[in-house]
């Protein structure tokens, strides 16, 4: 077989080519590891917002109720 002018062939090494073969198993310990790692840091922000969003809609609700209307001096 002659070489060619302006023909590129790349090939893998056979070393390199199951490079991927544990990155499933590798995940499950190491991806829960680094994930746990980080729940701290979501976690606190999730229950302030969502604190935040419960309180706001249950003082809407009364807010906007016949008892709300006399509590804050309000008609209804």
């Amino acid at each position: 077989m002659h070489k060619q002018r302006g023909v590129v062939v790349y090939t893998v090494s056979p070393f390199r080519q199951r490079g991927s073969k544990a990155i499933i198993r590798g995940w499950l310990f190491n991806g829960y590891r680094r994930l746990a790692a980080q729940v701290p840091y979501w976690i606190v922000p999730f229950a302030l917002g969502y604190g935040t969003y419960t309180w706001a809609k249950s003082r809407d609700a009364w807010q906007n109720s016949k008892a709300g209307h006399i509590a804050l001096g309000g008609h209804h």
